[in-house]
């Protein structure tokens, strides 16, 4: 009846919470039996370089916080990219459309130094709060903005804050995409379902407690205020690679370069990198590559 008062959730009827949940689901586990090179580990580091969409994407004018965001391109990523280089090995980036347009000479040396970089929305945009229509839109012209940056299609998508709709993996298998890493229902890879159907689309799962913003971003106009020494998210950060290396599974880390890049900070991936390889068993590549390997050799 129109204009009735919506149901409280404890009031829904089992069909409707079931089609609620159902929406998009795990599906099968694409956990391999060996990783490439006989590796016990697989790790995977991102980097969201989210830089001035963070303030922009909610319609902040603020300067000091652009300034903040394009501390990630001076500052940040060049800090990144030296660290990783130092070390051979390769990472996912994920840049929002409107990062790459400001920032266009940053995403070229990306790729050219051999890293990934995939979707990551159009201005950092929340896709729960948009229209189909408008979802779609953005997500296809992030994607071409990106290949025209950078020369070089993007495979995978992680949604802005991982801030996932109902409309989201319908329009990521529209656009022909390997892989979202975006959600959290298991450690390893695995299938994402839509309304119970086979995607053919991978998750790689990501996971708020591997994730640097949390412990240390700071927004002087709130509440929010970092909590967490860097030598205690170093502790977090390691126990999760110990754990997956004793698993045989995957360790993923995100992090931001405006949030790790800082002298105080970015020590803590230089010391992480340098345990994963103190254990001599271990695969870094980035999200696509592990994604390909799992897809390939799962049991």
């Amino acid at each position: 009846m129109s204009g009735a008062k919506p149901q409280e959730p404890w009031q829904w009827p089992e069909e409707y919470w079931r089609k609620v949940v159902n929406q998009v689901r795990a599906g099968r586990s694409l956990r391999p039996k060996t990783w490439k090179g006989g590796a016990r580990c697989a790790v995977a580091l991102s980097f969201d370089s989210d830089h001035e969409t963070n303030e922009l994407r909610d319609g902040g004018k603020s300067i000091g916080r652009l300034s903040w965001g394009q501390y990630g391109n001076r500052v940040g990523v060049p800090r990144i990219l030296k660290l990783l280089d130092s070390h051979g090995i390769k990472a996912s980036f994920y840049v929002p459309a409107v990062t790459a347009l400001l920032h266009p000479d940053e995403q070229r040396r990306v790729i050219a130094e051999g890293h990934e970089i995939g979707i990551h929305g159009w201005i950092h945009e929340l896709n729960s709060v948009l229209p189909f229509e408008a979802e779609r839109e953005l997500m296809l012209r992030s994607a071409e903005t990106l290949e025209k940056i950078t020369g070089k299609r993007a495979v995978g998508l992680r949604t802005p804050s991982w801030d996932f709709s109902p409309n989201t993996l319908r329009i990521e298998k529209e656009l022909g995409l390997v892989y979202d890493s975006s959600l959290m229902a298991d450690e390893d890879c695995y299938e994402l379902l839509l309304d119970g159907e086979p995607t053919g689309i991978v998750e790689f799962p990501v996971e708020w407690v591997r994730d640097d913003a949390v412990y240390f971003m700071m927004n002087r106009s709130s509440s929010l205020r970092p909590y967490t020494p860097p030598t205690d998210v170093l502790d977090i950060f390691r126990r999760e690679l110990d754990a997956a290396w004793d698993d045989g599974g995957i360790f993923q880390l995100t992090c931001h370069p405006h949030v790790i890049g800082y002298r105080s900070r970015i020590w803590i991936l230089d010391e992480l990198i340098r345990h994963a390889k103190s254990k001599g068993s271990v695969w870094f590549a980035t999200h696509a590559e592990i994604v390909d390997w799992a897809k390939t050799h799962s049991a």
